[in-house]
C-alpha cells in the first residue's frame, strides 16, 4: 500500500518524500539534511524546522533537535524555481467525478519534475478545476501532443489504473515523416540496433517501404535511468507497434511543399519512446525528433517545430457503467498533408 503524505497538496504540488538513514556520522535529522542540501540554502533550512514545515508519519513536526533514526520518512516542499511560462494551453476533452481527458499541447510536460513545476499539466489542471487528488493514468512525453486521462476521484482511481496495467486500453497515434530530404531533416537515415545510424534509405526504398504496410515492427528495447535515450537490445521482443500509412502529400507547414507522409499508428506496447524508435528504425524518423535516429545537440524550445507525434485517440470500456467510451484530440500536426 502507497505510504500517504501527512501534507496536503499545495499550489497543485504534492509535498517530496526523503527517505532519512537510521544510523550514521549525525547527531540529528538537521545535521544530516545540512550534509546534504545545506550546500543551496542552509539558512532556508533551518528556517524550514523553525516554521515547522518538514514532519514525519502522522504530520509530527521535526525541530533542529530531533534524533536521527527517530523517523525513517519526513515530507516537506521544495523550493519551486523559476519557471518559463509554456506559451500553450491545455484543452478539456471530457470532464466528470470520476475522470477528466485532457488535450495536451506540445512542450508541456506531463508531470512535474525538473525545471518544470508548475508549467506541468498535472499541475496547471489541479490548479485549474482545484482538485488536488488528480493523478494522472499515464504519461506523454512533454515533446508528444495529444489525449491524457486523469483519474478525478481516489475511491474509484483503481477501477482505472487497472485498464492500464491489464492493457485494456486502445490507443492510437498519428506522426508526420519526410519523404524527401530538407533542411534539418533525416530523412531515410535508419536507426541500427547499436544505436547508430550510418544507413540511409533512397526515396524509392521508402516508397516500397509505404506500399508494403500495415506492418508490425517489434524489437527489444529499454531505457536505462539517467539516459536520454531508450535503446534496442538482443533478446525476446517486448515492444510492438502496429504501423499504417494514413496519407501521402505535402507539408502546409514549417516544411511547406515538401513530401510527407501521415503515419497511423497503433502500440501494442507500453515503452518509453517506443514510436519515435521504431519509426527511425524503419528509416522513417519523426520530423523535428531531436533523439532519434540522432541525437541532437542541446538547444532552447523551438516553438515553430514541434515534434510530429500526437496522440489522437484513447478508447476503452468505462469500468464503471461498462460501456464504450473514446476520447480524440482535436489538434493537427502542423507539418500533416
Amino acid at each position: 500500500m502507497a505510504m500517504l503524505s501527512p501534507l496536503p497538496v499545495r499550489n497543485g504540488v504534492n509535498a517530496t518524500r526523503l527517505r532519512v538513514p537510521k544510523v550514521g556520522p549525525w547527531d540529528t535529522v538537521a545535521d544530516y539534511l545540512l550534509e546534504r542540501f545545506g550546500h543551496v540554502d542552509p539558512d532556508g533550512l533551518m528556517r524550514r524546522f523553525d516554521e515547522q514545515e518538514i514532519v514525519g508519519l502522522g504530520g509530527v513536526p521535526l525541530n533542529i533537535n530531533t534524533t536521527l533514526g527517530e523517523h525513517e520518512f519526513i515530507w516537506y516542499y521544495r523550493s519551486l524555481p523559476a519557471e518559463t511560462p509554456i506559451p500553450f494551453e491545455a484543452k478539456i476533452l471530457h470532464q466528470d467525478e470520476h475522470l477528466i481527458a485532457l488535450d495536451k499541447p506540445h512542450f508541456l510536460p506531463s508531470t512535474p519534475g525538473g525545471r518544470f513545476i508548475q508549467e506541468s499539466a498535472l499541475v496547471r489542471l489541479r490548479n485549474q478545476v482545484g482538485n488536488p487528488d488528480l493523478v494522472p493514468m499515464h504519461r506523454l512525453d512533454r515533446a508528444t501532443a495529444g489525449v491524457i486521462l486523469f483519474a478525478a476521484n481516489p475511491q474509484t482511481r483503481g477501477a482505472y489504473q487497472l485498464l492500464f496495467e491489464n492493457r485494456k486500453i486502445s490507443k492510437k497515434y498519428q506522426a508526420v515523416v519526410a519523404l524527401e530530404p530538407g533542411t534539418g531533416l533525416e530523412t531515410g537515415r535508419v536507426l541500427e540496433a547499436n544505436g547508430e545510424h550510418p544507413n540511409v534509405r533512397t526515396a524509392q526504398e521508402l516508397n516500397a517501404l509505404l506500399q508494403s504496410m500495415p506492418l508490425v515492427f517489434e524489437n527489444r528495447m529499454a531505457k536505462l535511468k539517467g539516459q536520454l535515450r531508450s535503446s534496442v537490445e538482443e533478446g525476446v521482443p517486448n515492444a510492438q507497434t502496429k504501423i499504417s500509412l494514413g496519407a501521402i502529400g505535402t507539408s502546409k507547414g514549417h516544411h511547406t511543399g515538401l513530401k510527407v507522409a501521415m503515419m497511423d499508428l497503433d502500440p501494442l506496447s507500453g515503452k518509453t519512446h517506443q514510436l519515435r524508435v521504431h519509426l527511425a528504425s524503419l528509416g522513417l524518423g519523426i520530423i523535428n525528433d531531436a533523439f532519434y535516429p540522432r541525437l541532437w545537440d542541446l538547444a532552447p524550445d523551438d516553438y515553430s517545430r514541434p515534434l510530429q507525434l500526437l496522440a489522437h485517440t484513447i478508447s476503452f470500456t468505462d469500468p464503471l457503467t461498462g460501456k464504450p467510451r473514446s476520447f480524440s484530440s482535436q489538434q493537427r500536426l502542423i507539418e500533416a498533408p
